[in-house]
């Protein structure tokens, strides 16, 4: 049976090393352009606790988004061997566009796909460049609809990246300012007859009241420019709708693949707030009435911070090159693809490694 399978991986993880100490001299305020009354020490170590993040990565101020996608997108080609001349899909997830550092205008024309292809020096026009915007969610999304196209007979190779310079949309005066981080993942796929392959994809949107806990918005600080936006959270009604979403999401997804809980081996959720994803999949397995099991959930979010789109990709890339401490994965292995974001939207595949 033809499946869309992963042939080959790449990431991109930025030089420069922010720590939770470098935001210690950081006025803080919160939503209401109050400044919170506490001390630097007192806000980063709340924050560590809650997140689990220590360090995230910032690209070099010369690099754009769309320069990281590419040097993800080498190396996945690089790793799969291919002639990119043959590929029938470049896909990038993305959600700000091109920011050169200080700016404050995102730059999506013409399009981040477009721009790496070009990088690529792609000439085959038939070849399709786009990009995807769906929230953190995107670099799954964009997965899923590879395949989609994969299985309506519109080509069967695809390229996709998820690439973010969020330090470039950050508010340092919020504290949810340290979440965020750059970088990019990537992955060549194809549609072949295999016994490994995506076995089954579920995608929902809630944009109702759900729309605006994360949204483009003005600094908490008083007196701040009007123009320049950052991006913002409600971070206690993401977190609620994550927990109260997420697992029923996964399970529907798991169950109409017709693999069993007990076979996944793996679960590569969006790396968002490490007390939120264990919530998740603790609340998972609650589900079917049953216990976490150890080392099912990789995590790279302590060094790495949050780079969105780019998450999933990269941890699993690194999963992949035995970069992530008693994590990796088997031939035959049933793994999990999550991510929850901005929209609000959520998504998951399985795949059979």
């Amino acid at each position: 049976m033809f499946k869309t399978k992963i042939i080959g991986t790449g990431s991109v993880i930025p030089d420069i090393i922010i720590t939770n100490e470098d935001f210690l001299s950081h006025e803080f305020y919160d939503e209401n352009q109050k400044k919170l009354d506490v001390s630097g020490e007192v806000i980063v170590r709340k924050f560590k606790s809650i997140t689990g993040i220590e360090e995230r990565k910032y690209a070099q101020q010369g690099l754009n988004t769309s320069d990281l996608a590419t040097e993800a997108a080498l190396k996945a080609i690089a790793d799969s061997g291919i002639d990119p001349e043959t590929l029938d899909h470049i896909i990038v997830a993305h959600n700000f566009g091109n920011i050169v550092n200080q700016s404050i205008q995102s730059d999506a024309v013409p399009s981040l796909a477009a721009r790496v292809k070009h990088a690529l020096k792609i000439r085959n026009p038939k070849c399709v460049a786009y990009d995807m915007l769906f929230g953190c969610p995107g670099w799954v999304q964009a997965f899923i609809q590879a395949d989609c196209f994969f299985k309506a007979g519109v080509g069967t190779r695809a390229l996709v990246i998820g690439a973010e310079t969020l330090s470039r949309v950050t508010d340092p005066h919020d504290r949810d300012s340290m979440i965020f981080s750059d970088g990019a993942g990537a992955c060549v796929i194809e549609f072949v007859d295999s016994d490994s392959g995506l076995l089954n994809h579920c995608t929902l949107s809630h944009s109702m009241e759900e729309l605006d806990y994360i949204y483009f918005g003005a600094s908490y600080k008083p007196d701040s420019c009007p123009n320049h936006r950052y991006i913002k959270m409600k971070g206690r009604k993401v977190y609620e709708y994550a927990l109260k979403q997420v697992p029923l999401a996964i399970k529907d997804c798991i169950d109409d693949s017709k693999i069993g809980i007990e076979n996944i081996k793996k679960i590569f959720i969006h790396q968002a707030n490490e007390k939120m994803d264990e919530a998740i999949v603790r609340d998972l397995f609650k589900l079917y009435n049953r216990e976490v099991p150890e080392k099912i959930m990789p995590m790279c979010i302590h060094k790495f911070g949050n780079s969105s789109v780019a998450t999933v990709p990269t941890l699993y890339d690194m999963v992949l090159r035995n970069q992530i401490k008693e994590h990796n994965v088997a031939k035959g292995d049933a793994i999990v693809f999550a991510s929850v974001g901005a929209g609000m939207n959520i998504n998951a595949f399985v795949y059979v490694v």
